[in-house]
Parts: C-alpha cells; structure tokens; sequence
C-alpha cells in the first residue's frame, strides 16, 4: 500500500534517495578529518620557523605526503558537502540554488587539484 497520492506520484516528487548517502558522507569525512586535523597540527606546530628545505623534506617523507593529500581531500569535499546543505536550505530561487551548487562544485575541485598539485610540486 503507498500513501502518496495519485497526482504526487505523477509529478515525481517522492523521495529523491540520495539524503543518506550525503549523510553518510558528510559523517565519515568529519571523523577522517578528526585524526588528520590532529597530525596537521602536530605537522604546523613542528615546522614553525623552519627553514624551506626543511619543510620540503618533511613534507617529501611518503608518509607525512599521504597524510597532507588526505587531509586536504578530506576538507574539500567536507566543505563542499557542508555548502550544498547551507544552499539548499537557505537559496529559495531554483535557478540561483542550482547556479550556487554548480560554483561549490567546481570550486571544490578547483582547490582540492589545486592543493594536490602544489604538495605533489614540492617532490
């Protein structure tokens, strides 16, 4: 037995089956983010006042690169996940909201390869 009436059904505005999966992603880059913030401030707090080559050597140890990569992938999709919640809930105007996600996208991409290129520069 559904309980959505005939004309909700026609005009498709049941569930779009993608909230828990936002959901879900949005809570397992928060907890991935929990460690890395943690080692990312070990790693800031190790390197003030060091010199360039210095930071380049830490930063070229395969473990400490991987733990950087991560670390910043882990807050940009956090980001743009957090930005999509904010637009939809408070953008009112269909082609503004679509408009502003789009932009969070491509932004977040734009500063995840961005940040990924510059760590892989430093090698």
């Amino acid at each position: 037995m559904k309980l959505e009436t005939p004309l909700h059904r026609v005009q498709g505005l049941g569930a779009a089956h993608s909230g828990t999966t936002h959901f879900w992603r949005q809570r397992v880059t928060a907890a991935a983010l929990v460690p890395l913030t943690i080692w990312f401030g070990y790693a800031v707090l190790h390197l003030i006042g060091a010199q360039q080559v210095m930071v380049l050597s830490f930063f070229q140890h395969p473990l400490n690169m991987a733990l950087m990569g991560l670390f910043m992938l882990a807050a940009t999709v956090h980001m743009v996940l957090g930005l999509q919640v904010v637009i939809e809930d408070y953008v009112h105007t269909e082609g503004t909201k679509i408009l502003l996600l789009l932009l969070a996208r491509g932004m977040g991409w734009l500063i995840g390869a961005t940040a990924l290129i510059a760590l892989f520069s430093m090698r």
